[in-house]
């Protein structure tokens, strides 16, 4: 038996700020996401998710447990162009957890920063030059010393 964990998140609001801000309330959820929709909503409700999420894998389940139950398959970009504007029926929408979770997302940014960027970020949350060392050397997974050296040198 399969352990894959979901949450439920059921109807989204029909108010675009409130969907957009409880999408992305839920942005870094590993878990697969399982939300009901109404036809008429399907399509904003879509795109949010595109723009808050990015392209990730749905199932778009029609009619489920009806005669006239479908399946949709996909990326959500690829879902919106098949789905066309006059949307009927039922839906259930499976969305593909993230990838990484937000503390990961934060820190693959920070890794990208020079090391002088990375300081100024931890600097602007007032910790001391020990703190901010310690901190870029765990993000970056090297030495203290090494992190310690660089700013000398500099």
């Amino acid at each position: 038996m399969s352990t894959r964990e979901f949450s439920f998140i059921g109807f989204l609001s029909a108010n675009n700020k409130e969907r957009k801000d409880k999408l992305e309330e839920i942005k870094f959820e590993k878990r697969t996401l399982i939300f009901y929709e109404a036809p008429h909503k399907l399509k904003f409700t879509l795109e949010a998710m595109l723009e808050v999420f990015g392209d990730r894998n749905i199932v778009l389940a029609k009619e489920l447990t009806k005669i006239h139950e479908k399946y949709l398959r996909g990326k959500i970009s690829t879902i919106l162009e098949q789905i066309g504007d006059n949307v009927k029926g039922e839906f259930v929408v499976i969305v593909d957890g993230a990838n990484q979770s937000k503390k990961e997302f934060e820190i693959s940014n920070l890794n990208e920063m020079s090391l002088e960027e990375h300081y100024d970020f931890y600097e602007k949350q007032n910790l001391d030059k020990k703190e901010i060392i310690k901190k870029i050397a765990k993000d970056r997974n090297v030495s203290k010393n090494e992190i310690y050296q660089y700013f000398l040198n500099k």
